[in-house]
C-alpha cells in the first residue's frame, strides 16, 4: 500500500512539473476559450480601451492626448490700463509742490487672464471682465509669440468678449458640445492661474445650468471642481477630446484660491454670443422692460391666485413695450410664447431669445383670468444690467 501511494505521489508531481512547464512555455496550449460557459481573461492591450482616455503601463488614466490637442489654442492675456490723469496735472503749482514727473510717475494698472483661439483668422474668446476699460492687450501663445489684440466686442450681460490678433498658422481648439454634458463628466481646464504660466487641472461636472448667482444677467453655468483660479478667466474648459465645452468664468472662494466649485460659461452661450459680435458688433435680444420677481407660495396665497408658479411683475417701464401692449404690475407671466417660464432667471432667457420687432404672445394671470397679451418685442438696450435687474 505504501509502495502504491508513493507512486502516486510522485505522478502527480510530474504532471504538475509538467503542466507548470508547458503554461510557462506553450500558455495557447492550455488558455481557455470563449464560449464553454467560463469567462475568458485577457490583457489590457487586448480589453476595449476606456473611450478618450490613454492608459499608459501604469494603468492609470492619462489625459495627456485632450490636453495636447487643446494647449496650444489657450494663451496668456495681459491686459493693461492707463492711470487716471490727475486734473491738476498742468497746474504750476501741482508741478511746483510735486514735480514735473509726478503725473508720469503713476503705474498703469495691468490684469492678467486667459483666452482660446476658435478660428484660424485669429479670432479669441475670453471674459469681459479680463478686458473691460483695457487700453493695451497683449496676448501670448505656448509657443511664445506674442501679438497685440484688439477687441472685436463685448458682452456685459454674458460677461464674454471677442479679441483679434493677426499671426500666420495659429492653433484652434475644436468645439464640443455643452448641451450633451451630464453631472460627472471628466473634464479639463486650462489657463494662466496667478501669471505662473500655462496650466492644467482636471475634475469632474459638479452640476449644470447654475442660475441666480448674481454674476451676470444671464447665468446657464457648468459648474465644476477642477482647480480654477484667479488668471484661469477666460481660459478653457474641455472634455477628454481636447473639445472646448465652455470658457472658466469665476470661483466660488473665500480666500481668492479654489475651494473646488468654479463655473464656466457654456460654449453655446459663447458661440453665439461671439457670431453676433462679429456678424453686428453687437449682441441682439429681446425686451419687454418689466422688473420681475419670482412668485412665491406667500405671494400666490396673498394674492389668491390659482397658480403656484410662475413671474410677478412688479414695474412696468412706462411706454415701454410691456406697457402698451397692456402688461401691468401685479400681472403673472406663465409663458412668453410658446415657453412656460416659472422664474425670473426663464423669464430673462426666454424674453431675450424673441426677435426685436416681432409680436410676441405672453401668457398672463391676472387675478383669476388667463391672459394673453400681444407685446410688440424691443431690442435690449446695451450695458450692464442694474442692481434691480429690468426685462
Amino acid at each position: 500500500m505504501r509502495k502504491t501511494w508513493l507512486i502516486f505521489s510522485q505522478a502527480v508531481t510530474v504532471a504538475v512539473a509538467v503542466l507548470f512547464v508547458v503554461a510557462t512555455l506553450k500558455p495557447d496550449w492550455v488558455r481557455r476559450q470563449p464560449g464553454n460557459g467560463m469567462p475568458s481573461i485577457v490583457s489590457i492591450s487586448q480589453a476595449p480601451a476606456l473611450q478618450n482616455v490613454s492608459l499608459p503601463p501604469g494603468g492609470v488614466p492619462s489625459y495627456s492626448g485632450a490636453a495636447r490637442r487643446a494647449s496650444p489654442a489657450v494663451v496668456s492675456i495681459t491686459a493693461s490700463k492707463a492711470p487716471a490723469r490727475n486734473p491738476h496735472g498742468e497746474d504750476p503749482w501741482f508741478k511746483f509742490f510735486f514735480g514735473e514727473g509726478a503725473q508720469q510717475r503713476e503705474q498703469p494698472q495691468v490684469g492678467l487672464g486667459s483666452g482660446v483661439i476658435v478660428s484660424p483668422e485669429g479670432y479669441l474668446l475670453t471674459n469681459n471682465h479680463v478686458v473691460e476699460g483695457a487700453d493695451d492687450i497683449e496676448v501670448q501663445l505656448v509657443d511664445a509669440r506674442r501679438a497685440k489684440a484688439k477687441v472685436v466686442g463685448s458682452d456685459p450681460d454674458t460677461d464674454v468678449a471677442v479679441l483679434k490678433i493677426t499671426l500666420d498658422k495659429l492653433p484652434v481648439i475644436a468645439f464640443g458640445s455643452a448641451e450633451t454634458l451630464q453631472v460627472g463628466d471628466v473634464v479639463l481646464a486650462i489657463g494662466n492661474p496667478f501669471g505662473v504660466g500655462q496650466t492644467v487641472t482636471s475634475g469632474i461636472v459638479s452640476a449644470l445650468g447654475r442660475n441666480q448667482l448674481g454674476i451676470n444677467t444671464f447665468e446657464n453655468f457648468i459648474q465644476t471642481d477642477a482647480a480654477i483660479n484667479p488668471g484661469n478667466s477666460g481660459g478653457a474648459l474641455v472634455d477628454t477630446n481636447g473639445n472646448l465645452l465652455g470658457i472658466n468664468t469665476a470661483i466660488y472662494s473665500r480666500s481668492g484660491g479654489s475651494l473646488g466649485i468654479g463655473f464656466a460659461i457654456p460654449e453655446t452661450t459663447a458661440r453665439q454670443v461671439m457670431e453676433g459680435l462679429i456678424r453686428d458688433g453687437q449682441v441682439t435680444r429681446g425686451w419687454i422692460g418689466v422688473e420681475p420677481r419670482d412668485l412665491t407660495p406667500e405671494i400666490a396665497e396673498t394674492f389668491n391666485l390659482p397658480i403656484k408658479e410662475g413671474v410677478l411683475i412688479t414695474g412696468v417701464l412706462q411706454n415701454g413695450p410691456a406697457a402698451t401692449g397692456g402688461l401691468r404690475p401685479g400681472d403673472v407671466v406663465v409663458k412668453v410664447a410658446e415657453t412656460p417660464v416659472s422664474n425670473t432667471v426663464q423669464l430673462l432667457a426666454a424674453v431675450a431669445a424673441l426677435k426685436p420687432k416681432e409680436t410676441a404672445q405672453i401668457g398672463v394671470q391676472r387675478g383669476d383670468k388667463a391672459l394673453e397679451i400681444s407685446v410688440m418685442v424691443a431690442q435690449r438696450p446695451r450695458g450692464r444690467a442694474q442692481v434691480r435687474r429690468e426685462e
